[in-house]
């Protein structure tokens, strides 16, 4: 186990800055929007303050705040943030990124958390520091299973496990690899596919479930590629930071539902960690390898589970207690799928409580 320091060479900003520069822009039917995927103007407006107002050095030195190191485990490199709580007795507590967030989306919420916890904050096998992947297989399952490695050389026998997007679906693969050490599992941002009986739910919960439906017939597109052909795009997310950028804004941006979610800098520092750790293309493996993991388990999870539900969410307890052990279901009304960056205040309390109420 290492010591790492956040320290992107010179040349690698300056060639980011010239490929800025010289982007060959596409054209786009008028008035389209967001329709046809993301627009050259949210792009080009967010390419600009990439270029002349973001600045990489001041993100690094924030995140350089986080006590970082990286380790192997099943021959991958393992890049994590480790912040111990004051409190000795506190809580280990391993916080998962998915897709095309990283570890950076928790610095906003590490400092508060870690009054109670000890917090773990690894990046994913193929994503910024911990990539790229060299062998095929890092999906959810494997991920599980190298993180509860990762806590036992940190020596955290029992622990919580939190997560958002693919860290929804790793975080209650921890807990069944490893259940006598998982002490509860907090999830936002979860998946929970629907039946086509809708019948007792309220309204919102109608109108939340449909929105699945809507996110298969209109925006899947990207999971689709990414899940099949994902070396096939690499080259032009390895190529352009304005085709990176224009590819990971539209989920970000809630595929225009939510264009001004997150704020600027940090869906740029997100960005940025993918383009300056040439991980981009590597970075969408990880649907490819988790496609068996997206169906429902037969039978529930037994550990206790809290369920954080933001705006835009498509989760319905009811479809989540067919693989989860909810005993804490909380919906927001402000926040969205990044909701550590768009709610970080509500995300720390909802955690908090949950974990609390564990005791």
């Amino acid at each position: 186990m290492r010591e790492f320091v956040i320290d992107i060479p010179q040349d690698r900003l300056d060639d980011l800055r010239d490929r800025l520069a010289r982007t060959c822009w596409p054209d786009a039917l008028d008035g389209a929007g967001w329709s046809y995927g993301t627009p050259p103007d949210a792009v080009r407006e967010l390419a600009a303050y990439w270029l002349e107002g973001y600045s990489w050095r001041a993100h690094e030195a924030r995140l350089n705040a986080l006590p970082q190191y990286t380790t192997e485990i099943d021959g991958q490199r393992v890049h994590f943030a480790h912040l111990r709580s004051e409190r000795q007795d506190a809580l280990p507590l391993l916080l998962t990124h998915g897709w095309p967030s990283s570890f950076a989306d928790f610095s906003r919420v590490a400092g508060p958390l870690s009054r109670d916890f000890h917090l773990v904050v690894p990046s994913l096998p193929g994503f910024a520091f911990s990539g790229p992947t060299r062998e095929p297989g890092w999906g959810v399952r494997r991920i599980a299973a190298a993180w509860a490695t990762l806590m036992d050389r940190l020596g955290y026998a029992r622990f919580g496990a939190q997560g958002g997007d693919f860290g929804s679906l790793i975080s209650p693969a921890l807990a069944r690899l490893a259940p006598d050490r998982v002490v509860g599992v907090h999830v936002n941002a979860l998946t929970a596919f629907v039946t086509d009986d809708l019948s007792g739910l309220t309204e919102a919960e109608v109108e939340r479930a449909k929105g699945v439906e809507r996110w298969q017939r209109e925006f899947s597109g990207y999971a689709a590629i990414q899940g099949t052909r994902p070396q096939t795009l690499a080259y032009a997310l390895a190529d352009s930071p304005a085709g990176l950028l224009g590819w990971t804004l539209d989920a970000f941006a809630s595929w225009g539902r939510d264009a001004g979610g997150v704020p600027a800098d940090d869906l740029l520092t997100n960005v940025a960690l993918y383009w300056l750790t040439g991980t981009a293309g590597s970075s969408l493996r990880i649907y490819r390898e988790s496609g068996a993991d997206w169906a429902v388990p037969d039978a529930p999870g037994k550990t206790p589970t809290g369920v954080a539900v933001f705006p835009g969410d498509s989760t319905v307890r009811r479809y989540a207690e067919r693989a989860h052990n909810v005993v804490r279901w909380s919906e927001f009304p402000r926040g969205g799928h990044y909701a550590a960056l768009q709610a970080p205040d509500l995300l720390v309390d909802d955690i908090r409580t949950f974990f609390a109420g564990l005791g």
